[in-house]
């Protein structure tokens, strides 16, 4: 059963406010370069930064993505995970991976499933999470074994052309 005091007004705002303000701070911007970019007043960025106001899901996209962050990917971290892996994942090529992947999957789902995504269950979540980050794992260590042997054959190629 979902705990209905996590989505409690001033609890989202807070949190929310807490991403937003960790973007802009991150971003190194100043704060009216990124009101003018998101297209919201400054005082009203203030706001919204503090906790004072709530921002709509236009201006937390806006406001994120003015900050130089994947906002998407941010977005969708803080309404799964929370606050603390949307902050963590700032600026980084993780959260844009996230951002693509998510983008991508549900297509992906379709074209792939056909006529069996119907027949996913959600019990296979956590399950199909733990196996997409062990394939992405191995893919990365396959891809570091490329390179490293590219690396080599590069460096033998250039030892044997001195004279």
């Amino acid at each position: 059963m979902t705990n209905m005091a996590l989505f409690a007004e001033q609890q989202v705002r807070a949190d929310l406010a807490r991403l937003l303000l960790a973007a802009v701070e991150a971003s190194g911007r100043a704060r009216c370069d990124i009101a003018r970019d998101a297209q919201i007043h400054k005082d009203a960025l203030r706001r919204v930064l503090a906790g004072e106001r709530s921002a709509s899901l236009g201006e937390a996209l806006r406001i994120l993505a003015a900050s130089g962050v994947a906002p998407h990917a941010h977005l969708l971290l803080f309404l799964v995970s929370g606050g603390d892996h949307a902050i963590a994942w700032l600026q980084s090529d993780l959260a844009q991976f996230f951002e693509d992947f998510s983008g991508e999957l549900p297509s992906a789902l379709e074209r792939v499933l056909g006529n069996q995504v119907h027949d996913v269950k959600p019990r296979w979540a956590k399950g199909t999470a733990h196996r997409v980050a062990r394939l992405l794992s191995d893919h990365i260590d396959e891809l570091e074994r490329k390179d490293a042997l590219l690396g080599d054959v590069f460096a033998g190629a250039e030892g044997g052309h001195r004279g």
